[in-house]
């Protein structure tokens, strides 16, 4: 169960990506003026992606910023929760 549910912090943000991606493009054609920095945002850290996206359009402005912060909070928490769970196991 623990398995399951960090693999899917890890593949459930990248979908919704995906799909926010093909519904709405211009918003994300808004957010990132290259598409290097979106790719590198999709595999690396996409809570913090998906958080810019949806705060740039308006300029990031005072609680944004604490957005962006949970944003990459959750990138590092899914990225630590598996390691976390795999010191219990014996012999690692």
């Amino acid at each position: 169960m623990c398995c399951l549910l960090a693999s899917m912090s890890l593949i459930g943000p990248r979908f919704g990506i995906l799909v926010w991606w093909l519904i709405d493009s211009t918003r994300w054609n808004l957010a990132f003026t290259n598409f290097f920095f979106a790719f590198i945002g999709f595999l690396f850290a996409p809570w913090t992606t998906i958080t810019w996206v949806a705060v740039f359009p308006g300029g990031v402005n005072g609680f944004d910023w604490i957005i962006l912060g949970l944003g990459i909070l959750f990138d590092v928490l899914s990225y630590s929760g598996g390691g976390y769970s795999e010191r219990s196991r014996r012999g690692y």
